[in-house]
Order: C-alpha cells, then sequence, then structure tokens
C-alpha cells in the first residue's frame, strides 16, 4: 500500500542520514576521500527519497484516504485539492516530514558547490546537517508517523504503524477537516517560509562547527554562508510578517502582534540571526569578533531547534501550537547535546579564535554594532524568559500565570527605540577610531531636518510624546540611508561622469551588501511607521444597531444595511453583513464582513470588512446577529491609523534583501582579487 511505502521510505531515509553522519566522521579521522563521497552521495540519495515520500502522502491527502490518521485529522472531502496539499504541514507528522524534505534539499544543495578550497570542510558539514536531518526523521519514524492507519481491535478504533493482532481495518467515511484558521493564504505561506528560515541557519551552523574542528579560525567560513544568512533572515522575515498578516485577517483582534508563544518561539532567532548578520560584517572587515560570532550562530541554531520543540511538544498554550505528544522529551535531549557540544568546541578553540585587534573608540562602527549585537541578544533575552515564566510560574506554584502584550511592550519599547537610533547612526561612524566630535558632526544635520519633521507632525497630527519619539528615530533613520545613497551616487557621477539614476544604480551593483542593506532599514523603518500607528491611535468601539443604524468612530460613519446567510464552498456556511462606510455625509464604500460557520469541525472563522488606506484601516467585524424579521447585529469596528505602511515596508524590506543576497559584491571580490595579485607577486619576488 502507498502507507506503507512512504514509511518504509522513511525509514530507510533515517537510515541513509545516519550513515552519512558516520561515514562522513570516519572519512575524515582517516583522511579517505572515499568514503567521505560515500557520505555526500548517502546525503545527496536522502532528497529523492523524501520526495517520494512526500508525494506518497501529498497523495494519500488529495485522494481521501481517511484509514491514515493524518489524513483524517487534516482534511476532509470538501476541502479544495491546494488545501488538502498544504495540509501536508497542516498538522504534527506532516510538518516534520516536510521540515526533513527541506534540510535534505538545503544539504544536498550546499555539496553540490565546487570543494576544492575548502575540502577540509565537506565531511563535517555533511555530518552536522546529516545529523539534524536523521532527528527529524527519527521524530517521525519512531513517534509522529504520518502513515499510520486506524485498525479496529476489540478496544476500539485507534491508530498504529504496524497491524495489531486481530485487528481489522478502519476507514472513516470523511476526515475532521483543516481547522478553520490555517485555512488562510498567509497560513499556507507562513509554516513554509518559518520552516526555510530554521532550516537555512542550519548550512552557517554546519561550517560554523566545521571551521571549529578543523581549525580554520579565519573568515572563509563566514564568506562561504553568507547568502545562506541572508536568505534565512529574510526567509524568517516573511513568515513573521505573514503570520501577522493571518493574525489580522483572521483571529479577529483588529491586531496583527499578540506575543503569542509560538509568535515569540520564532521571533528569537531571527532576533539573534539578526545580531549574527550585522556581527561578521565586523570579522569580514576588522577580523574581530570571532568567538561572539561562533558563539551567535550556535545560540542562532539552538533557537531554531527551541522554536520547533516549543511549537511541536506542546509545552506552552498557543493557537498556533501542535497537540501534546511523545516527542519533547527528544527535542530537549537532543538540545542538550547540541548545546553542550557546540560550546565544548567554541572553549576548545578559543585561543585560536582571539584576535590581536581591540577596539579603541567607543563611538567607532564596530563599538557600536557590539551595542547594536547587545541590544538584539538583550531583546532575545526577554522573549525568552517572557515566554517560560509561566511554565516554570505553574511548575513552582501550581497556577497558571499569564504574560501578556504590555509586559513585553513597556520593556521592549525602549531597546526597539535604542536600535533605531544605532540604525541611523553607525552608518555615519568610521571604522577604528571615531569620536563624539566627528560623529556630532556626521548627524547633525538629519538630526535638526527629523526635529523639523517631528515639530510639524506636533502641530498637525499628534502630541504623544511617545509617537513624536518614534517619528523622530524613523525620520532620522530614513534621512540617513537616503542622505549616502545620495552622497555615494553624487560622488560616483562627479568621478564617472554618469547620470544620476545610472550612477545610483551601479553604485548599488557595486556594493549591493551595503546599499541593500540600507534598503532594508529604510523598509523597517516604513514597518515602524505602520507599528506606531496602529499600538499608539487604535480605536475601536462596539454596538448593537438595527437596519439603517449608524455606529461611528473616528471620522466614519457605519451604516448597517442588510444581513444573509447562504451555503459556501468547502461545506461551510457563511453569515454576510452588508454595510455602507461614510466620512461625513460622502459615501467611501461598502464592505461585507462576515461569519464562517464549518460544520465538520464545528468551528467558526470570523473574516473582517476592510477599507485599507495610507492614512488608516477601517477595520470591521460581525460579532453577533439575530434573526432577519428582528435584523439586529452587533458589530465592533477598529481604525487602525498607519498600520498598511507595516505591510509595504516588508514588501520593501524582502527587495532589499533580495538585492543583497543575489547581486554579486563586486567591491568586496575585487578586493579579493588585488590581494591575490599581492601574494602572488610577493611569491614571484622571493
Amino acid at each position: 500500500m502507498i502507507a506503507d511505502f512512504g514509511y518504509g521510505i522513511l525509514v530507510v531515509t533515517f537510515l541513509l542520514s545516519l550513515y552519512s553522519v558516520g561515514a562522513a566522521v570516519l572519512g575524515a579521522l582517516n583522511k579517505s576521500t572515499a568514503i567521505v563521497e560515500s557520505a555526500r552521495r548517502a546525503m545527496l540519495l536522502t532528497w529523492p527519497l523524501l520526495t517520494l515520500s512526500s508525494l506518497a502522502l501529498i497523495y494519500l491527502l488529495v485522494n481521501n484516504h481517511y484509514e491514515v490518521e493524518f489524513v483524517y485529522q487534516v482534511t476532509s472531502r470538501s476541502m479544495p485539492t491546494y488545501l488538502k496539499i498544504t495540509a501536508l504541514w497542516g498538522g504534527q507528522s506532516g510538518s516534520l516530514v516536510f521540515w526533513s524534505w527541506l534540510m535534505s534539499a538545503f544539504a544536498s544543495l550546499v555539496t553540490l558547490r565546487k570543494w576544492d578550497r575548502d575540502r577540509e570542510f565537506l565531511p563535517w558539514v555533511i555530518a552536522v546537517a546529516s545529523l539534524t536531518m536523521a532527528f527529524f526523521l527519527a521524530m517521525n519514524v519512531l513517534f509522529e508517523n504520518p502513515f499510520a492507519r486506524f485498525w479496529q481491535t476489540a478496544a476500539g478504533v485507534e491508530a498504529y504503524t504496524f497491524k495489531p493482532a486481530n485487528a481489522l481495518p478502519f476507514a472513516p467515511q470523511d476526515g475532521r477537516g483543516l481547522n478553520p484558521l490555517l485555512r488562510h493564504i498567509g497560513m499556507v505561506i507562513h509554516p513554509p517560509m518559518l520552516y526555510l528560515g530554521f532550516v537555512s541557519f542550519v548550512i552557517p551552523y554546519a561550517f560554523a562547527i566545521a571551521a571549529l574542528i578543523t581549525g580554520r579560525t579565519d573568515d572563509r567560513w563566514i564568506r562561504l554562508t553568507r547568502r545562506w544568512t541572508l536568505w534565512a533572515w529574510l526567509f524568517l522575515a516573511l513568515g513573521l510578517v505573514l503570520g501577522g498578516r493571518w493574525a489580522y485577517d483572521v483571529l479577529g483582534w483588529g491586531g496583527y502582534w499578540g506575543w503569542d508563544p509560538v509568535e515569540v518561539a520564532a521571533f528569537i532567532p531571527w532576533l539573534i540571526g539578526t545580531a549574527f548578520l550585522h556581527s561578521v560584517m565586523i570579522q569580514e572587515k576588522r577580523g574581530m569578533f570571532k568567538q561572539w560570532n561562533m558563539f551567535l550562530i550556535v545560540l542562532t541554531y539552538c533557537a531554531v531547534i527551541y522554536g520547533t520543540f516549543v511549537t511541536r511538544s506542546g509545552l506552552l498554550s498557543s493557537v498556533h501550537a501542535f497537540a501534546q505528544s511523545a516527542i519533547g522529551p527528544m527535542f530537549a535531549v537532543y538540545l542538550s547535546l547540541i548545546s553542550i557540544g557546540s560550546v565544548a568546541l567554541i572553549i576548545w578553540r578559543w585561543g585560536d579564535l582571539s584576535s590581536d585587534i581591540e577596539l579603541k573608540s567607543v563611538f567607532s562602527r564596530e563599538s557600536l554594532f557590539l551595542i547594536n549585537n547587545f541590544l538584539f541578544l538583550t531583546l532575545a533575552f526577554i522573549c525568552y524568559l517572557g515566554m517560560n515564566f509561566p511554565l516554570v510560574a505553574e511548575i513552582i506554584t501550581n497556577q497558571r500565570v499569564t504574560v501578556g502584550p504590555i509586559w513585553y511592550e513597556r520593556i521592549t519599547a525602549p531597546l526597539f527605540a535604542a536600535l533605531m537610533f544605532l540604525m541611523g547612526v553607525a552608518p555615519l561612524s568610521a571604522w577604528g577610531n571615531s569620536t563624539l566630535r566627528t560623529l556630532g558632526r556626521a548627524i547633525w544635520k538629519p538630526a535638526v531636518v527629523s526635529l523639523g519633521i517631528t515639530t510639524v507632525l506636533f502641530f498637525t497630527y499628534t502630541r504623544n510624546a511617545i509617537a513624536l519619539t518614534g517619528f523622530f528615530l524613523v525620520s532620522f533613520v530614513i534621512l540617513v540611508s537616503l542622505y549616502e545613497y545620495w552622497r555615494g551616487a553624487r560622488a560616483r557621477q562627479t568621478s564617472q561622469g554618469e547620470n544620476f539614476f545610472v550612477a545610483f544604480w551601479k553604485l548599488t551593483a557595486r556594493n549591493p551588501r551595503r546599499y541593500g542593506g540600507y534598503f532594508v532599514h529604510i523598509s523597517m523603518m516604513l514597518m515602524a511607521i505602520g507599528i506606531l500607528g496602529i499600538e499608539l491611535f487604535q480605536v475601536e468601539t462596539q454596538g448593537t444597531v438595527q437596519v439603517d443604524q449608524s455606529i461611528n468612530l473616528g471620522g466614519y460613519t457605519v451604516k448597517y444595511k442588510d444581513i444573509a446567510q447562504f451555503p459556501g464552498p468547502d461545506g461551510r456556511q457563511v453569515t454576510r453583513a452588508v454595510v455602507s462606510v461614510y466620512q461625513g455625509d460622502q459615501y467611501i464604500s461598502e464592505l461585507h464582513p462576515r461569519i464562517d460557520y464549518y460544520f465538520e469541525s464545528q468551528q467558526s472563522m470570523t473574516i473582517p470588512g476592510q477599507r485599507p488606506t495610507l492614512k488608516d484601516d477601517l477595520y470591521i467585524l460581525l460579532v453577533a446577529w439575530e434573526p432577519v424579521s428582528t435584523a439586529g447585529a452587533t458589530f465592533k469596528i477598529f481604525v487602525n491609523p498607519l498600520i498598511n505602511w507595516l505591510w509595504i515596508g516588508s514588501i520593501l524590506f524582502s527587495a532589499g534583501i533580495l538585492i543583497a543576497a543575489l547581486i554579486p559584491d563586486r567591491s568586496r571580490a575585487a578586493v579579493r582579487e588585488k590581494k591575490s595579485v599581492q601574494v602572488a607577486q610577493t611569491s614571484a619576488a622571493d
């Protein structure tokens, strides 16, 4: 049967990944190229095998094989085909298969590169990547088999991997169907983005461990994995943003981020990865922070494993988490062993990782980057503390304690403000030696203009001190980034005689990492505008009205016109209200807030009616309704100022990362070529 075939492939792939680990280590220790090549080929074979297993599971999902427990849990006959396919990552066991499939693809891809210059890295990169993949496959093979089938026994219907004695096969007529909250395009794309980010970070970690074991303490491993780190950072960021958009559209509370434990679990590796991404620039540029960078990539990898553990163990309560299962202890053991082993390697190579170059000025760029690192790690620690404190408190006091958004926001807001300030100051600071006076001369112009913008906002928009501080910092960072763009393009225009726009493009193409970074800074400030708007100026109201009665809020008048119930696709019943929106006496639009009820799962989903503009977003929820004869309905209405700048900024953020990741860095290539020529000339002279 297809289920037996799929499970058999998982077992074979698990054994093959274990072989890859053992052969890679043995080949490295014995300096045997043949054994290492055997390990590499074994790892390359895991991707086609896991592709077969994944296709087998997708076949079962699409063709309604409800005798398979996983298919029964996440699909139903009324679901469209695309949702049945994406249900692969809609449940515990399927998501682990998907994780392993991505890991095998990335691990295979990285070993297909030319290894002539870095041959000593290869076996250890294979060993780390294969070990990670073997661990996740073990979860499927031993605990969370997605191909387990239902069997009728004397004790009832249960799911087993193998047929119990005297049991009969059992096949339900229909499945439970995917949770309605997960039938949103954001949740179709959100998990794969997070998984891509998680898996991508395994590659830099594998190279870091290889560098520690082989004693290659230069920055070669960083340069080999720079794009992997950028892609990981981008995918994690997209996953977080898509999760925020899903929450905004589906959860019906008018917000995008609730500091949910699983949201925080994905945010932590992004924070640490951001610190790592900035810190490795110092090692490449100045040869500093080697020990620190090793700790950062190890922390990032551990945060990835911990985030996956929290999501799948059921340890913490969350709307995102899967049901509690037996894999939690295995995750805890693996995480402990990996953490101890990685730290031991860093301690072993501590002396080799030291640098003779010291920080000379607190105002130098490398010092500011180090402060940036500490701020990101402090944010990660706060998130970790808030996420785990309820669990510790419950163990000690036997009472459930909640750490809510207010706690997070009050503690993290000053740290985010400090990071924004550094984003504006650091690009203007100098490498090596820098003084407060020279830094002041560089920042006073954008600071004065930002103060002018803030003054205008004070008289025209708000007098909220927190908002004005935030808008000042946003203006400051954007102005500094634009100024750096303009200064570089202007200098190239003068020296090369090019048109300004041509100079601008060639400048970006020559140093995409730097100018793509400025683009990212600008986009993050646009996102900050949206965050400031909804967090500080959101207004809401709730009321019950009859037909043709109105509710007023934030300059809008919402008039209730009609309500109707009718069958929708996917086996759901739709209750849709019709409301007209006015500003003053001017008609603006018609919105349709609704509630979708799914009979198969007996769950409902609230879909808001939205009118997005750059100024604000009118967000209307249908809370309750009465029979048509009475025609009364209750609406909850939000006006979310500036929120759409958050989504605009996230799109531009992706563009900035793509610039930095996809365009070859010609400036660094030129530097490396110049160094190679100098070395060759020196050797010839000798």
